[in-house]
């Protein structure tokens, strides 16, 4: 992007230069700043640690394809560019895709709020393919989209298990999290120019 006001949240939702919503978007141009340097620092850091930048960027893929929505998906894809490991992340998506969130709160009022849903684990071939860190690490995040509220101590220990250190899992759950509000105010704000434009 040649302006650098703008960000990928700009780029995502389809807001056009001048436009009402990027004069709203520019009344916070710190959060705008801070969501770019999110963006940067998460998916391409000068030292990724032990959370490498292409499994970063595998995981990240993975998120954007489960939010279902068609361009934040391609860019996330890109990113990986082509070849099997692109191709196993999208079959994976495709494997662990669909709705939510599900949960179950402790017994108590809000138990019937409890809902029910799918669980993604790797099958073998995607353990072959990807590796078994990186596999669990994909499970871990379909957990945290989809059941947030069922995480539990022994979620991270299949992740110790599969190798991942303390200080991964902490930066895994931060993608996660800054993906979840990434993509969801592309959404929203895309949402917005349509109607804007509709009117």
């Amino acid at each position: 992007m040649t302006d650098q006001r703008r960000d990928l949240i700009d780029e995502l939702a389809g807001i056009a230069p001048g436009s009402a919503l990027d004069a709203i978007r520019s009344r916070r141009a710190v959060a705008r700043e801070n969501a770019q340097a999110s963006y940067a620092l998460l998916l391409d850091p000068k030292e990724p640690g032990d959370f490498e930048a292409g499994d970063r960027r595998a995981v990240a893929a993975f998120v954007a394809a489960l939010h279902g929505d068609d361009a934040v998906t391609a860019h996330y894809r890109a990113l990986l560019g082509d070849g099997g490991r692109a191709d196993a992340i999208e079959r994976e998506a495709e494997r662990a895709g669909t709705s939510g969130p599900y949960g179950a709160y402790p017994p108590g009022p809000l138990s019937a709020e409890d809902r029910a849903g799918l669980h993604y684990r790797a099958d073998a071939a995607a353990i072959a393919g990807l590796g078994e860190r990186l596999a669990a690490g994909l499970e871990h995040a379909h957990l945290l989209v989809f059941h947030p509220r069922d995480a539990k101590a022994e979620d991270l220990g299949r992740l110790l298990s599969a190798g991942w250190t303390p200080d991964a899992i902490v930066t895994l759950s931060q993608l996660v999290s800054f993906l979840a509000f990434q993509i969801r105010a592309a959404i929203g704000l895309r949402t917005l120019a349509r109607a804007g434009d509709a009117a």
